[in-house]
């Protein structure tokens, strides 16, 4: 019996390796414009206006003007990476509720413990993966980000 329990939590672990890459795949395709717009049009901004800076005739006032010309991709970039701490903890916290229940189904000898798990984590997936548009959308309003790419 424990080599069939062993076989099953391994099946069920290449499973949920498989639900969570469907995150990353997801998480990719929706945060994707997000991320071009911090990497490139806010990169874009910030060296242009440092380079702006030179023209002053102080190394005091060039030093001020470059940091404050990356304020603006620092709190983009700080709340981007907020608000995707969040996401991941909230997936953490549902993925730990599912690991709690299957020990409890453990420790009580259910049948059915492995796939209950499974499909339990199945579901925070799936819930994290639908949540992710949202996310996406909430960024881009907050970023000033037109448009909704490949949502």
């Amino acid at each position: 019996m424990d080599h069939f329990v062993a076989a099953e939590e391994q099946i069920a672990s290449e499973r949920l390796r498989q639900k969570l890459e469907e995150v990353n795949v997801a998480a990719r395709t929706n945060l994707a414009p997000i991320q071009d717009h911090v990497n490139f049009t806010l990169q874009r901004a910030y060296f242009k206006c440092a380079h702006e800076c030179f023209d002053r005739r102080r190394q005091e006032e060039i030093s001020k003007c470059v940091e404050n010309c990356s304020i603006p991709l620092a709190n983009v970039q700080q709340t981007f990476d907020n608000e995707m701490t969040k996401f991941q903890e909230r997936l953490n916290r549902s993925l730990m509720v599912c690991q709690d229940k299957y020990e409890a189904a453990k420790l009580q000898q259910k049948t059915g413990a492995t796939n209950d798990l499974v499909s339990c984590a199945d579901q925070a997936i799936l819930d994290s993966i639908k949540v992710l548009p949202h996310l996406a959308n909430k960024l881009k309003a907050s970023f000033g980000i037109s448009g909704n790419g490949p949502l």
